[in-house]
């Protein structure tokens, strides 16, 4: 093959190839990271409610959050590996932020008690 024409034919380098395998990585980490942003503000939004449906989007984000059993390609822990994030690192902030609000609901709900007596 004459190597001027290697050069003016990306189909013949694998140009296109390459650059459809990194559209499609693309892809998939802006659906991945759809996902991770998804589940984070239902846990986050949600972490102190009270009514049925949103009680329920709060514990299925903590559900696909903290399961470590689960290894498909859309589990928490394989969705923050493709992102090159820590899944363990991840779940460690997610449970003190958990904590930080669970505590500050209570001393509102204590300092709410004190003003009605």
């Amino acid at each position: 093959m004459d190597m001027s024409l290697a050069l003016i034919e990306p189909i013949g380098s694998g140009v296109l190839e390459d650059l459809f395998k990194k559209i499609t990585r693309d892809g998939e980490k802006r659906l991945m990271l759809a996902i991770l942003e998804n589940a984070t503000e239902d846990f986050q939004k949600y972490a102190l409610a009270t009514d049925k449906r949103h009680l329920q989007l709060f514990q299925d984000a903590e559900e696909w959050i903290f399961d470590s059993e689960d290894h498909s390609l859309f589990s928490f822990a394989s969705i923050c590996e493709h992102l090159q994030l820590d899944p363990e690192h991840m779940r460690q902030g997610i449970r003190r932020w958990k904590a930080a609000n669970e505590n500050h609901a209570s001393e509102c709900a204590k300092n709410a008690q004190r003003r009605a007596s």
